[in-house]
């Protein structure tokens, strides 16, 4: 549970401005994880959320990817192995399929690492489409995730 509510939490910092850990914990409960202010902080704490200034003067909770790529690339397998089902591919275009619910949280995981190669990405519920600059380029990026996903 801890590893999809961490997968939620990066989905949602990366889509919405998030400034404090109270709106945070609203999103987290109308997303269905019920936690406490506690649980939000030691999330905030454990994915080494900093707080960015955003255009607009305000805040924001997001990640500390460029200083920090190592332990997003960690984040990224653990959260990728716990959500896919199979991935294949057809010319530049791989599709993944997730347990439901998933994808999101797998896409976002997988959109903060910026794979070489990779032009674009779209999420559903459970299924991933990623467009890739080439087919070779598909087909090295397939053998990489086939090697990450739960044995």
């Amino acid at each position: 549970m801890k590893s999809k509510r961490h997968a939620k939490i990066l989905e949602l910092i990366s889509k919405y401005p998030i400034e404090t850990q109270e709106e945070l914990l609203g999103m987290l409960n109308q997303e269905g994880f019920s936690v406490t202010q506690a649980t939000v902080s030691r999330d905030i704490k454990e994915l080494r959320l900093i707080k960015t200034q955003a255009p607009d003067g305000g805040y924001r909770y997001t990640t500390n990817a460029k200083n920090d790529m190592v332990d997003m690339s960690f984040k990224f397998h653990a959260i990728f192995a716990e959500s896919v089902n199979s991935i294949d591919y057809a010319g530049n275009t791989i599709v993944i399929k997730c347990y439901h619910g998933m994808a999101n949280a797998a896409c976002a995981a997988l959109d903060s690492i910026e794979w070489k190669g990779v032009v674009g990405t779209l999420a559903g519920d459970d299924t991933i489409f990623i467009l890739m600059r080439d087919e070779a380029s598909a087909t090295e990026f397939v053998s990489q995730l086939k090697k990450l996903m739960k044995k």
